[in-house]
């Protein structure tokens, strides 16, 4: 039996981009906007993982390595992926409204 693959165009990958999680985040958080108040933005920069959660991490990501990964393990690397992406765009917004805030 002849399986047909679906045919990707430029039109396709642009909109699988479009809808791809860090372009929807992008979009929702603004990460080149500079208008958090100078509080806010301070406070959001010292939001961080705690060292236990950065050395499960380091853990994780040395599994993945090594070709030793669960799928249970695999699926808390992706989370913390995905909590490090967010992490990444607020204080990308939060530095940029520093940098716009007067002094």
């Amino acid at each position: 039996m002849l399986r047909v693959e679906p045919c990707v165009t430029k039109q396709t990958m642009s909109a699988q981009l479009e809808s791809s999680e860090a372009a929807i985040l992008s979009r929702v958080i603004l990460p080149d906007a500079g208008d958090w108040p100078q509080a806010a933005a301070e406070a959001i920069l010292r939001i961080g993982f705690n060292e236990t959660d950065r050395e499960r991490m380091t853990i994780l990501l040395e599994r993945a390595k090594s070709g030793d990964l669960s799928i249970e393990e695999s699926e808390a690397l992706e989370h913390y992926r995905h909590i490090g992406k967010l992490l990444e765009l607020m204080k990308s917004r939060a530095r940029r409204s520093l940098q716009t805030s007067p002094a």
